[in-house]
């Protein structure tokens, strides 16, 4: 089997690299262990770039790793234009931030048309796609009209907002429609797979049944994959990662005092400012909290060449400042503010180096930042997740406390409640949290996704999958009814080894 995993970022196998949660992070892990190809952009462009001319091609694990250069002329069309200025604020239904020109457009399917053809160098008869994510919601149909037969699955990291929101994005139906071309379309959620369901029906006029829609381009499914981490091996690398320097120098720094922990790209999905907001209500309504708690958030830039990031940029600097000018003592910080990124062994560190992992996004597809604090912990004394319930990983990790992230004063007396709970509870949440981690692992994602590929292309040739992935177990699919989806298609594979 030749699998092909497609994405826009990628990651390396080097403990020294920046990353913070997302999905070059939960892919690394199993493209090493199953034998995939991962195609991605190398982070470089350049004029005349050739779709056979590959910057680098090397190993991973027992993958490979096929880095490509983009077009320069398009690249800032399609990343900053159309994928972050018009797919981004939609897909987290901030229509306000929306901005976006017919060539911004015009670039994003031009790049989508270059990786087609630049992966026509793995099609082979026994190859299967995988492609992930918002930027390449176009690229399935590129490469049929290319005339690729073998089968295409994508998976959107994101949630799908509502078919009112979705609706605003410019050129959305021909977007929708080229997504068609996928045999599989994975979501995190049931309510993002419904609300994609309902844009099918009420924009296209398409019937979705059993989990399953035809068009023109044949029948895809839809269903719902909620992705995982590698649990046991995000655990062992946080308790490793207790000796290193920087998780040593945290340690000795806090003075007896307890850390809560944020760790997020700069973005508005994020939540950020309500939960500096937060925390600076905390000390207000609960002083005799100071100097015995801070917050080390760590906020890695991005995109900044984005108007609406820079402005948060910005005003969060302004925020903290604020903040620490009247909370803060000589000897005491209440809110650390690192404006960069760390590597995984480290951020495994400092998690389990937090007593409360504060995680407060305003709409998150998943958000596995949750997942890997909880994986973190020491079993004996573990911390206090606080999560959005706005976050995919909410409807997993119903143990954690729940928040409002727009309810300022709610987040701040959960925190306080955080800071308070006893051992007993922390364990008693801690353990049916890792129990819903074991059981939704980043290799039964990877597995049950290829499973179910193959499921739906079953007529294509000989089998798809390795001899690691176990035949499909397939739940009772969905039926759209008066607008609504009933029973959104879930996947239960048996687990991929690790």
């Amino acid at each position: 089997m030749d699998l092909v995993v497609v994405s826009n970022r990628v990651a390396r196998a080097k403990a020294n690299e920046p990353m913070t949660g997302g999905l070059a992070a939960a892919l690394l892990p199993v493209v090493e262990k199953s034998g995939a190809i991962w195609v991605g952009s190398s982070g470089r462009v350049r004029d005349n770039v050739s779709k056979d001319s590959f910057a680098e091609i090397e190993s991973l694990g027992a993958g490979a790793l096929a880095l490509l250069d983009l077009p320069a002329a398009h690249y800032g069309g399609y990343y900053e234009g159309f994928a972050n200025s018009a797919l981004w604020p939609a897909l987290h239904s901030r229509t306000d931030l929306i901005k976006v020109s017919q060539d911004d457009y015009q670039s994003y399917r031009e790049v989508n048309a270059f990786m087609a053809r630049a992966l026509m160098r793995f099609n082979k008869p026994s190859s299967a796609f995988w492609i992930q994510d918002y930027h390449f919601l176009t690229l399935g149909a590129d490469m049929r009209e290319l005339g690729v037969r073998n089968p295409l699955g994508f998976f959107l990291h994101t949630p799908w907002p509502s078919r009112r929101v979705i609706a605003g994005v410019p050129h959305h139906r021909d977007l929708v429609e080229s997504m068609l071309a996928y045999d599989l379309i994975g979501f995190q959620t049931e309510d993002d797979c419904e609300n994609f369901a309902t844009y099918l029906q009420t924009e296209l006029g398409l019937e979705v049944e059993g989990g399953l829609v035809s068009s023109h381009f044949g029948t895809s499914r839809i269903a719902v994959f909620p992705i995982g981490i590698d649990v046991d091996g995000f655990a062992a690398q946080a308790q490793r990662a207790s000796s290193h320097p920087d998780v040593s120098r945290l340690r000795r720094s806090l003075h007896g005092e307890r850390l809560a922990i944020g760790v997020d790209r700069v973005d508005y999905s994020k939540g950020l400012v309500n939960r500096i907001s937060a925390f600076d209500r905390l000390f207000d309504i609960q002083p005799s909290l100071k100097r015995s708690v801070s917050l080390l958030q760590i906020a890695t830039p991005s995109r900044g060449g984005i108007e609406a990031y820079s402005n948060l940029q910005d005003e969060l600097s302004r925020q903290v400042t604020d903040v620490n000018g009247r909370h803060g003592e000589v000897d005491w910080t209440p809110i650390r503010y690192l404006s960069k990124g760390f590597s995984q062994t480290v951020l495994a560190g400092f998690y389990r180096a937090a007593q409360v992992g504060v995680v407060t996004p305003l709409h998150d597809g998943m958000n596995l930042v949750a997942k890997e604090y909880v994986a973190a912990q020491n079993p004996i004394d573990p911390g206090v997740l606080v999560l959005s319930k706005f976050a995919g990983a909410a409807n997993e990790l119903d143990a954690a406390l729940l928040v409002n992230p727009h309810d300022i004063d709610g987040m701040a007396r959960t925190l306080a409640v955080a800071l308070s709970m006893p051992s007993t509870e922390r364990r008693m949440r801690w353990e049916a949290m890792m129990t819903k981690l074991r059981a939704g692992t980043i290799h039964n994602w990877f597995a049950g996704f290829i499973d179910a590929l193959e499921a739906t292309r079953c007529s294509v040739g000989p089998s798809l999958l390795p001899s690691v992935v176990r035949p499909l177990r397939l739940a009772s699919g969905p039926v759209l009814s008066g607008g609504r989806m009933r029973d959104p298609v879930h996947f239960a594979p048996r687990p991929m080894a690790n």
